[in-house]
């Protein structure tokens, strides 16, 4: 059994759901443990993702922990079995291992909505946008932290040309459309490389207009990875400390209304690339 001294927040997640389904059953964690054939110790280990599950154990516990919810149970276990190395890993060491985990998280995603109010979403960013990006930030970066953030930012965007391409759907408030990072030229490729993705038959991009006025939750910048089960939808948030991610269901409640009321708001997908095209001749 693997151990690990950081686990990614996808190890973490599939532990938290196991100690999850074990306190909805009542269960101590020394039961879990005599399940399995193991110390509790061991155990927590899992549940914290530090020690990996293999998917016949995550069987064997639902089964005595009485989840009946067989897709919930099967999903579990695609995590327990998905061992493969990710292509992220290749920055493991030089990266913030958050960034590592929002690559992970939107690899694996059923779907992913964003919402942005500074700047054009991650996924659609060209280099030069990225770049600038990255450099606006503070500490300021090194010109080396800076290029592997923009690699990396690039290499994420192969969910969408993968043979099963990526659900999206971007929420970009026209604030975002008119902030200028990395000049008029660069942001006039920006908005249409945009205004050319959400050409895509996966990729739906919708301009909230600043016409709109108040905005839920101040406007943060907010992604929705919905799981292959609702149980395991997932919420990222940014921060000054890095991404953030919860799946509570009280969190993921709050933010689908986010979104829910953001697709309300925002003008349609044709009428959004129209605004976009003329922001940039404007530029």
């Amino acid at each position: 059994m693997t151990t690990r001294s950081t686990p990614t927040a996808r190890q973490k997640r599939l532990g938290a759901e196991l100690r999850r389904m074990r306190l909805a059953a009542g269960a101590t964690t020394e039961y879990g443990a005599g399940l399995l054939g193991i110390d509790r110790t061991r155990l927590s280990n899992m549940e914290s993702g530090i020690r990996s599950f293999s998917a016949e154990r995550i069987r064997t516990l639902a089964c005595n922990y009485a989840c009946t919810d067989g897709r919930y149970v099967e999903a579990l276990a695609a995590m327990a079995d998905g061992k493969d190395r990710g292509w992220w890993e290749q920055y493991r060491g030089t990266l913030p291992a958050g960034l590592l985990d929002i690559a992970e998280l939107e690899w694996h995603a059923a779907r992913v909505r964003t919402s942005q109010v500074m700047h054009v979403p991650g996924l659609l960013q060209t280099e030069d946008y990225a770049r600038a990006v990255f450099a606006a930030g503070l500490p300021a970066l090194s010109r080396l932290e800076v290029e592997l953030r923009v690699a990396h930012r690039m290499e994420r965007q192969q969910v969408f040309d993968r043979p099963e391409p990526l659900p999206y759907v971007a929420y970009v408030h026209e604030a975002a459309l008119r902030m200028p990072y990395g000049g008029i030229k660069a942001t006039r490729e920006q908005l249409r490389h945009l205004a050319d993705q959400s050409e895509r038959d996966t990729v739906e991009v919708r301009v909230i207009p600043t016409s709109v006025g108040d905005l839920p939750g101040a406007g943060h910048a907010l992604l929705y990875a919905d799981g292959s089960v609702p149980q395991l939808d997932t919420v990222q948030l940014d921060s000054a400390h890095g991404p953030e991610f919860t799946g509570a269901e009280a969190q993921l409640t709050k933010y689908r209304a986010h979104l829910d009321w953001m697709d309300d708001a925002s003008l349609p997908p044709g009428v959004s690339r129209d605004l976009i095209l003329g922001i940039a001749r404007e530029l």
